[in-house]
């Protein structure tokens, strides 16, 4: 069975020139009562103006996947990284212990999605990596872009997640990623989609604890990202924020 969770404007806030619109993944199940989907503890929808400034700040047990979609964004941190993200460039800070980070939108405003992933362990090493694709969101075709450890992908997650996206151009279909023993949850970055007799819009979600999420069909011109979630992967809850 289908779970749908509908983009609710209710949820976003502001600090002063970004916007947040904080989505609790679990909420998809209400009848389990929980936050979080799996170790999937909370997804960040983002809109920082020009000029934003999130200053110098540390984080404990989050694995953070930066997902930018548009604008760009100037990454700092404790290892001694600048570095500018986009959507041809996306970052994975794995912080364990601890890592410090800043960031900044200098040029441009951005909108990018902020994904908190409970490690399968705490305290392990803060580190930092970078995907490059210089022709950024791929057409029609999904690309992965994280994956738990062992697995070949650009960049590494410390938990039994994948991460996926595409950009689907109007009217076209798509088989949706799947692995077993991982539950779909599917995010509507931007555009429309529909799957079977369920539509959904910019901001909606929906998920199937079973992968049976097949085709979707994109009624405009579509962003999507899936995470393929362990369900009942081991986590820890002592994350800054994939903790709460």
């Amino acid at each position: 069975m289908f779970n749908v969770l509908r983009a609710e404007p209710k949820t976003t806030f502001e600090y002063g020139p970004f916007r947040i619109r904080r989505m609790r993944p679990g909420h998809i199940q209400p009848e389990k009562n929980d936050d979080a989907f799996g170790p999937l503890s909370v997804i960040d929808h983002a809109i920082l103006d020009q000029g934003t400034l999130v200053k110098m700040h540390e984080h404990n047990n989050d694995e953070i996947l930066s997902y930018m979609w548009r604008g760009s964004m100037v990454h700092e941190d404790s290892a001694g990284n600048r570095v500018p993200l986009s959507p041809k460039q996306l970052m994975m800070m794995n912080a364990g212990e601890s890592f410090w980070h800043e960031e900044s939108t200098p040029l441009v405003s951005a909108e990018m999605l902020q994904i908190f992933i409970r490690p399968r362990t705490a305290n392990l090493e803060g580190r930092v990596q970078f995907m490059t694709r210089p022709d950024g969101i791929k057409s029609n075709e999904w690309t992965l872009l994280a994956a738990p450890e062992g697995i070949e992908s650009p960049l590494e997650i410390r938990q039994a997640v994948y991460v996926y996206d595409i950009r689907m151009d109007e009217n076209t279909s798509t088989q949706i990623p799947s692995h077993a023993g991982f539950a779909q949850w599917l995010y509507v970055m931007d555009g429309e989609i529909s799957i079977g007799d369920v539509t959904l819009s910019k901001g909606d979600a929906i998920s199937d604890e079973e992968s049976a999420l097949t085709a979707a069909t994109a009624g405009k011109d579509t962003t999507l990202v899936c995470f393929l979630v362990c369900l009942g992967a081991q986590a820890v809850l002592e994350g800054t924020i994939s903790g709460k």
